[in-house]
């Protein structure tokens, strides 16, 4: 018996990957579905990868809501996935401690950029890609305060720092966090 959803397993074929060809490019957007651990698979055999040691060579599979769209595709609904593995993974890792959060969550926001090139290690391989990355956690849904019974003013909760975070995401506007200030996050 299979632990794979049946609902994201139909609703995942056919989602783009993000693309990072040239330095500068960047995807930002909201986790649309809880990230998953996978194997890597070799991309022209499509076989599973292995390090030499014979365990298997993993990945995390990050589904984003981007505003990019394939104008030739009226089909493209902007969701990309983000394979996250290597300098990659260690930027995101960094973005989530720097956000204060535990992981990766549905419905926070994730930017990626490719910034540069790092030293080639053998002969004849191209450089790593190094990258950049910032995550905003999802803002809790907002607990209902009860009416008062006897007329008092209700105990005010959660601080001007959880009214700006939710006045920032009812708004749709950025809090501020950027790479530079090419890429509104």
């Amino acid at each position: 018996m299979s632990d794979v959803n049946p609902d994201e397993f139909l609703l995942s074929a056919g989602i783009r990957s993000a693309s990072f060809q040239a330095i500068g490019d960047a995807v930002v957007g909201f986790i649309t579905r809880q990230p998953d651990v996978q194997q890597q698979r070799d991309f022209n055999t499509g076989q599973p990868k292995f390090w030499s040691d014979g365990n298997p060579m993993m990945q995390l599979r990050v589904v984003l809501m981007t505003e990019q769209r394939d104008p030739e595709d009226p089909e493209d609904s902007g969701e990309r996935a983000v394979y996250i593995r290597g300098n990659m993974q260690k930027a995101v890792a960094q973005a989530v401690r720097q956000a204060g959060a535990k992981g990766l969550e549905t419905g926070g926001k994730l930017l990626i950029k490719y910034s540069g090139d790092g030293e080639a290690t053998q002969r004849g391989f191209n450089p790593p890609k190094l990258y950049q990355a910032r995550y905003r956690p999802p803002v809790p849904e907002a607990t209902p305060v009860p009416e008062p019974a006897n007329g008092q003013q209700p105990a005010q909760t959660g601080g001007a720092r959880s009214t700006a975070a939710f006045e920032a995401v009812a708004e749709h506007q950025p809090t501020g966090i950027a790479i530079d200030s090419e890429i509104a996050f």
